[in-house]
């Protein structure tokens, strides 16, 4: 396994710093001041714009896409390092067209798309004109368990009619939400894992409906997480993605590489994390000393740093393997990093917000949202739970000539 940094990812980590530093970090104020002053949660900055058309003119675009001719083509380890770099500086994603759940829909679009669909809904999204949200997640069923959904897409004369209620479909409160990718149930009475469909779905179509934003530890995202209904939506044919039945399918393709995604990002925020506890560790003194020169922080900051290269060195394995055998044949090590990235992002940022004190707890620091966001990455893409029993599985496996 070679991990050394390719010199185009250099270059790009490079000016994506610079652009980070001159740009980005300028910005962040005026994104805040720009949403408070509108009254609305949702409301899309205009500094955004500004900063996603630097982004183009820098050349720092799409740099998820492995595809060449629709991206930069970098592979997944090349891009590993400058998606930490979004984890650090929560703007960046946005600014360089790289969000979630964008990112996993472009792509499932860039692989399974025709071209009318490309036309209608992945090249806006590429050019970061319109954003999408991806409907899957129930709230009656586990859905951890995609086999659970009992959203129903009914085929009906030239299109289809899609019935369903979904929340934590996220994106969902922005007005530039113009297309969900939904999956539902369309063969009832075939194989659990060829029952499922997935269907493009316009925002605007009749019987779409956001009922709430669900907020997070009481905040509400840009974007936002939201509780939607499907009534007697009607589709053409052609927005269905694949075949009917490849639902399912294509659901895992697409969260694989997004789960990679999430574990980058998760170890950037651990890394800026990190750094706020030693610089506050540096500054403050209590009962006489520096807070850097107690045991027990100087006993957390090793710690976090020793976990922190340990995930990343797990997250670069399976990023080559991605690359080198394909994502099937790397889930039991992208299900190893989903659990380990979300739980070191979450423990570190815990360990920042304890030696901040109450300060860490308020939104003076970007501690608070920090914590709020590395919480979800152990639900976000499957539970923790789901992944520890695919892998503990395996494990066994190789045991079962023990049984009586």
């Amino acid at each position: 396994m070679e991990f050394e940094l390719s010199p185009r990812t250099i270059a790009l980590r490079d000016r994506l710093e610079a652009f980070v530093a001159e740009c980005v970090e300028p910005a962040t104020a005026v994104y805040q001041q720009q949403i408070e002053e509108s009254g609305d949660p949702h409301f899309h900055p205009p500094v955004m714009e500004e900063l996603k058309a630097e982004a183009r003119a820098r050349e720092l675009w799409n740099l998820f896409l492995h595809d060449a001719t629709l991206g930069t083509g970098l592979t997944t380890l090349e891009y590993a390092p400058l998606c930490e770099i979004m984890g650090r500086v929560p703007l960046l994603a946005e600014a360089t067209n790289c969000s979630a759940p964008d990112t996993g829909n472009m792509e499932i679009l860039a692989r399974f798309g025709t071209p009318l669909q490309d036309e209608q809904f992945l090249h806006p999204l590429l050019a970061g004109e319109i954003r999408s949200c991806f409907a899957m997640t129930e709230p009656w069923y586990a859905s951890s368990d995609a086999t659970n959904i009992r959203s129903r897409i009914e085929r009906d004369g030239d299109g289809y009619v899609i019935n369903g209620h979904k929340w934590w479909t996220s994106g969902a409160a922005s007005t530039r939400c113009k297309v969900a990718v939904f999956l539902g149930v369309s063969d009832p009475d075939a194989d659990p894992y060829r029952r499922q469909s997935m269907i493009l779905v316009p925002m605007d179509a009749p019987g779409v409906t956001v009922v709430r934003d669900l907020p997070v530890f009481g905040h509400h995202d840009v974007a936002g997480h939201c509780e939607t209904l499907w009534e007697n939506v009607r589709v053409p044919k052609e927005y269905l993605l694949g075949n009917e039945g490849d639902g399912f399918a294509i659901a895992q393709a697409r969260l694989g590489p997004g789960r990679i995604h999430h574990c980058m990002r998760a170890i950037g925020m651990a890394e800026k994390a990190l750094a706020l506890m030693c610089a506050r560790a540096q500054m403050r003194i209590a009962f006489g000393e520096h807070l850097a020169d107690n045991d027990v922080v100087q006993d957390r900051v090793a710690q976090s740093r020793i976990e922190i290269e340990q995930a990343r060195l797990l997250v670069m394995k399976a990023a080559w393997m991605i690359d080198t055998v394909g994502t099937k044949n790397a889930r039991f090590e992208i299900a190893a990093i989903k659990v380990v990235a979300a739980r070191l992002a979450t423990t570190v940022i815990d360990r920042a917000i304890q030696l901040f004190g109450a300060a860490g707890l308020s939104d003076d620091w970007p501690l608070a949202a920090m914590y709020r966001h590395a919480r979800t990455l152990h639900f976000v893409d499957g539970p923790d739970e789901v992944h520890l029993r695919q892998i503990g599985r395996r494990e066994l496996r190789g045991y079962e000539g023990f049984r009586s």
